[in-house]
C-alpha cells in the first residue's frame, strides 16, 4: 500500500507545525506544503532560501512582513467553510517573512522551486478568481489563489470547496507526464478540511496500469500526495469538504488528461 496520507499533529510543535511535506519526505522534486496553527501573538520567522512561497491565511488574521512588504491585520475568515477567499502573500526566494498571529491563525506555506522572478505581494481576496466548476452533484466552488496567469516561478496553488454528496476532481484527471501542450507534469498535495470536522472524505489515487490504485478515507486536518495518476475525491452526505491544492513541476502550466472511461461526463458538462 502507498503510504500517500499525511496527517496533521494534533499536538503542534514550539513554532506552530502541525504537519510539514518536503519532496525529500514524499520522494519528489518540487512541492512542499505546512501547516502552522498559531495562538494570538504567536510569531512565525522563516527563510525562503531556494523556494518561492505563497502563505495562505485559511483562518484567521496575522501581521506579516517580508524583506520589503508589511502588512498589518490582513485576514478575514474564521473558518475556511465561510467560503469566502482567503488573503494570501507571495513571498519570493532569498527573503524571509514573518508571520504574527493577531488572532488565532492556521497558516498554509506553500512552497516550490523559485528563481526571483517575482516580487513579494499580498494576493487580496478580491484578486481571486471565484468559479464554479462541474454540474449537478460534481459541481464545486473554486478559489484560484495562484493560478498559471498570475506572477510565480513554479506554484500553483487553488482551493476547492465540495458541497456534501458531491464530487470533485471529477471526472478523474491526472498530470503526471511531461506532455505539452497536451498534458503537463504537475506534483500535488491536497490538505483537507471537513464540516462538521468528525466527519470525512474519499480520495482515491490511480493509474490505469494498476500501479497505483489507492482509496483513502481521509480525515480533517489530513494531507494527500498526488504523485502521479488519476485523484477524485468524494464528500459523504452531510459534510462538506475543503481542500487546498498546491502543484508544481518543471513548466508552469495545467494541462490535465481525463480518465478515457469517464471522459464522456465532460460533454453532459457542455450542454
Amino acid at each position: 500500500m502507498a503510504d500517500l496520507i499525511v496527517p496533521s499533529r494534533k499536538t503542534a510543535d514550539e513554532q506552530g507545525n502541525v504537519l510539514t511535506i518536503t519532496p525529500e519526505s514524499a520522494g519528489w522534486t518540487y512541492v512542499g506544503f505546512e501547516v502552522y496553527r498559531l495562538s494570538q501573538g504567536q510569531r512565525l520567522k522563516k527563510e525562503t532560501g531556494d523556494q518561492e512561497v505563497c502563505l495562505v491565511l485559511l483562518s484567521g488574521k496575522a501581521n506579516v512582513a517580508t524583506s520589503e512588504l508589511k502588512l498589518d491585520n490582513i485576514g478575514q475568515r474564521m473558518s475556511v467553510f465561510e467560503q469566502t477567499p482567503p488573503y494570501s502573500v507571495y513571498v519570493p526566494n532569498g527573503d524571509f517573512f514573518e508571520v504574527t498571529a493577531t488572532t488565532e491563525l492556521e497558516l498554509a506555506v506553500c512552497a516550490a522551486p523559485g528563481y526571483g522572478s517575482h516580487p513579494a505581494r499580498l494576493i487580496a481576496p478580491e484578486q481571486v478568481g471565484v468559479e464554479k466548476r462541474g454540474y449537478g452533484n460534481i459541481e464545486r466552488r473554486i478559489h484560484n489563489i495562484l493560478p498559471e496567469q498570475s506572477p510565480a516561478d513554479s506554484l500553483l496553488v487553488v482551493e476547492v470547496f465540495t458541497p456534501n454528496g458531491h464530487w470533485s476532481s471529477y471526472p478523474p484527471h491526472k498530470h503526471d507526464q511531461d506532455n505539452l501542450p497536451n498534458e503537463s507534469y504537475l506534483e500535488e498535495t491536497y490538505y483537507h478540511k471537513i464540516n462538521p470536522a468528525e466527519g470525512f472524505a474519499v480520495q482515491r489515487v490511480y493509474t490505469l496500469d494498476g500501479e497505483l490504485d489507492e482509496t483513502m478515507i481521509v480525515k480533517n486536518g489530513d494531507a494527500v500526495l498526488v504523485p502521479k495518476g488519476f485523484h477524485p475525491v468524494s464528500a459523504p452526505p452531510g459534510y462538506d469538504v475543503y481542500y487546498l491544492n498546491v502543484m508544481a513541476g518543471p513548466v508552469r502550466t495545467w494541462r490535465f488528461y481525463n480518465d478515457p472511461a469517464h471522459e464522456w461526463l465532460m460533454t453532459n458538462a457542455k450542454k
